[in-house]
Order: C-alpha cells, then structure tokens, then sequence
C-alpha cells in the first residue's frame, strides 16, 4: 500500500492507494472512511478490494484537520449538498480513471459517514455504491434520482437507520435502480468494522459481527462482478 497526494479542487489531500497483484487493468473502488478517519480498518478495507482484483483508493477526508473538516462534513452529508468533501471524493474517482490500470468501471464503498456519502455521489458517475449503515438525511428520494446500482448493508438494531434499509430499497424500486439491500437481524451499527471500542461493543453483545460482515462482502463482490466487470 501507498500513501500518496491526491489533486483535489480545494487542495491536496492524502490517501491510500492499492494495487491488486498480477496483471491489470482492474475496475476501481474508491473507499470512504467513517468518523473515525482513516485508521486501520479503512486500510484493511482497501486491501480486502485488492485482494479481491480491484485498484482500491481511499482518501482522507479529514486530510486539512478533524476539527476544520468534521463540522463540514456533517453538514454536507445532512443536507445532501454537495460540497468539499463530495469535490474530495470525486477528485479520487477521477485518479483511478485517469490510471491506465484501471478499466474505468469504478466503485464506491462507504462506513457510516462515508456510506451517507457513497449514497451522495451514487449519481455522481460512479458505476456502483454499496454503502454500509450509511448516516445522514435519509432523505432518499432527493439524493439518489439518476444513481448507479447500489448494494446496501444495514444492522436491523442501528440507532441511527431506523426503518432505512426498507425506505432505501422502496426508493430504488420507485426509480428503477438495480439494488441489492439487506438488513441484518442480531446487529448492529459498525457491525462490519473493527474499532478501538470493540472490546467494549462486545460486553454489550453488539459491535462487529464476522458472519454479517462476511455475507454483507460476498453480496458486494457478487454485485460488482455483475456492474463492474
């Protein structure tokens, strides 16, 4: 994996960058951070998609400073506007198009946070979305009007999706979307990420969850041969 400097409209910003083994090109998947920032989860995602064949990228939101950076980026991903972190995220798709290793068949992965913006940028030019308990507005019908496919992941006792996994896939129907959503009975927010509270998630019997998180990647890389490859 390599760290490098990615050209955004509002300045440069960091992210990480890995590349499958064997012979390219390969589809792009660009990989959305939660709260916690880029931390070693993040990482492991982006290495989970090389593993699996696909030029992964995942940029640091946060990159111009966690106190700068958190309150706008809340606002963005509450009010569904586009802004900086939606430019950031953008900039990323445009490097794995312009890399003559990738075919230009990209992806978007998102945790929480960056699952409410995997949801924002799905009509952005991205081939397909599959955001994980995704937060933000769950204003739905404004945000996903002309989206790509997109293959979503909920825990059925998330506090903070009630009822979404439902609302999102009814809003997919309506519009005509390829979608695969799932709610996952037994978990619930962060189910697919390892954070450093999970010993305390686990004392609560919640936190991450290896056989939703297992299925929840199997339907995704299922899903991305179908629109990717």
């Amino acid at each position: 994996m390599s760290t490098i400097q990615l050209n955004a409209p509002d300045g440069a910003i960091d992210a990480f960058l890995e590349m499958p083994t064997g012979p390219g090109p390969w589809p792009g998947v660009v990989v959305l951070h939660d709260g916690m920032g880029l931390t070693e989860d993040a990482r492991n995602t982006v290495r989970r998609l090389a593993a699996n064949g696909y030029l992964a990228i995942a940029p640091n939101l946060f990159a111009r400073g966690r106190v700068r950076c958190v309150p706008a980026v809340l606002r963005e991903v509450l009010t569904n506007r586009e802004g900086r972190t939606s430019r950031d995220i953008l900039a990323a798709r445009s490097y794995l198009a312009d890399d003559t290793q990738c075919t230009g068949r990209i992806a978007v992965v998102g945790f929480c946070l960056g699952g409410g913006f995997a949801l924002l940028v799905a009509p952005k030019g991205f081939d397909a979305a599959a955001p994980f308990y995704p937060s933000g507005s769950g204003k739905y019908a404004e945000m996903l009007r002309g989206s790509c496919p997109v293959v979503a992941s909920y825990g059925a006792l998330d506090p903070l999706n009630p009822g979404r996994g439902p609302k999102l896939e009814r809003v997919l129907t309506e519009y005509g979307v390829d979608h695969d959503v799932k709610v996952y009975p037994g978990v619930t927010h962060a189910f697919a990420n390892e954070t450093p509270a999970e010993p305390l998630l686990r004392v609560t019997g919640l936190g991450y969850d290896s056989d939703a998180t297992a299925d929840a990647w199997r339907r995704i890389f299922a899903f991305f041969d179908t629109h990717l490859n």
